[in-house]
């Protein structure tokens, strides 16, 4: 059985010597490794299945890392960190892919124990940024789930809703743009406008029954953005 403080490690790499590296690499009981040789078996995994960090070789045989970076900056929590590793050590690669969403850029050589602790150091930096658990009124936010209930009860809610919604009961009070949500949660290369922001305020303001339930609400600032804030906050602005 895994300890809760294991790293689970999603790894796309078709290469058999470096997946034997790998395999020697993280073979403590800190982490656990699934091993991936093509893009579109390691994006079909991730519709139902989690990981803690991501090593991602930039060629594949089906393609490139910009899509897998592409789809979990898209469609996963924004704190998953992604390092890219590739035999190219060209400076536009190492750029493109910091762009691209990648958190680290790691060219293979024979330093695997600074790889390691890269790895280490992101999964210890993205732990940090999140709790495992929060409580909130009447809410519970679990982040190692990826899931919030109110007073016991699991809400139905979509990865992004999640996100959202998590990022907002870790900031009350807090006066947040649309721009910045949009940054924070769907990742500085997503192509999409501040539109997808205020559907998604919608949905999580009556998926979480805010007001109703509980004495906070997310408030709108015309032009600006949004503001998880309690009545009281309302009453004394």
């Amino acid at each position: 059985m895994q300890s809760k403080n294991t790293i689970h490690l999603g790894i796309l790499e078709d290469d058999e010597f470096q997946i034997s590296v790998y395999q020697v690499l993280f073979s403590h009981d800190s982490y656990s490794c699934e091993f991936f040789t093509s893009i579109s078996t390691f994006l079909e995994a991730l519709k139902h299945k989690q990981f803690d960090l991501f090593i991602i070789d930039w060629m594949l045989p089906d393609g490139n890392a910009e899509e897998a970076l592409k789809w979990i900056r898209k469609n996963l929590n924004q704190a998953i960190p992604v390092i890219c590793v590739t035999g190219r050590n060209d400076e536009r690669d190492v750029v493109h892919a910091f762009k691209m969403g990648a958190d680290d850029y790691f060219v293979k050589s024979s330093r695997n124990f600074e790889l390691l602790a890269r790895v280490e150091a992101l999964a210890r930096r993205a732990r940090l940024e999140y709790p495992e658990i929060i409580h909130f009124g009447p809410y519970e936010v679990d982040f190692v789930n990826c899931r919030i209930n109110l007073d016991g009860k699991d809400i139905n809610l979509t990865s992004k809703e999640f996100d959202l919604a998590g990022y907002l009961f870790q900031n009350p009070n807090k006066l947040l743009s649309r721009v910045h949500l949009l940054e924070k949660i769907w990742g500085m290369a997503a192509d999409i406008d501040t539109r997808t922001v205020d559907t998604h305020i919608s949905r999580i303001r009556h998926k979480l029954e805010l007001l109703s339930q509980s004495n906070w609400d997310i408030v709108t600032v015309y032009g600006y953005g949004y503001r998880l804030q309690s009545e009281q906050e309302k009453i004394n602005a």
